[in-house]
C-alpha cells in the first residue's frame, strides 16, 4: 500500500479521497429527492390525471390524499359518489396505471371526508 510521509507519520493514500466531478443532472435529482419536490411534482401529474379520467363534475368533489405502499387514497365528499367511485373502481385503476404506471398503483382506497 502506498504512503505519503509527513514527517514522522505516514498517511496512507486508501483514506484520502479523491473526488470525480459529478454530473449535474445526478446532483439536481439528489436535491430534488431530498427537499421533497420530486414528490410534489409527482402528486401534481397524479392529481392532473385523476381530473382527466374521473372528468369534471365527479373530480370536483373529490382530493388525492397519500400513495403508500401502492395503495392511492382518495377523499371523497359524498356518501353516493363515494359509492359510484367504489362500483367504477376497477376501470378507474385500470386507467391511472395506464396513465401513470412509473407510479406504482396498485389499489384505491376511497374515504369519506370535506374536500376543500
Amino acid at each position: 500500500m502506498p504512503s505519503f510521509r509527513y514527517g514522522t507519520r505516514s498517511v496512507p493514500t486508501t483514506n484520502m479521497r479523491t473526488h470525480q466531478p459529478r454530473k449535474m443532472a445526478d446532483v439536481l435529482s439528489e436535491l430534488l429527492a431530498r427537499t421533497g419536490c420530486a414528490r410534489v411534482r409527482a402528486s401534481e401529474g397524479l392529481e392532473e390525471a385523476w381530473r382527466g379520467i374521473v372528468k369534471a363534475p365527479l373530480a370536483e368533489y373529490t382530493k388525492l390524499g397519500h400513495l403508500r405502499r401502492g395503495t392511492l387514497d382518495v377523499y371523497v365528499t359524498h356518501s353516493p359518489l363515494l359509492q359510484e367511485l367504489s362500483f367504477r373502481k376497477a376501470e378507474l385503476l385500470r386507467n391511472l396505471i395506464a396513465c401513470l404506471p412509473e407510479q406504482g398503483i396498485k389499489d384505491l382506497r376511497f374515504r369519506l371526508a370535506s374536500v376543500e
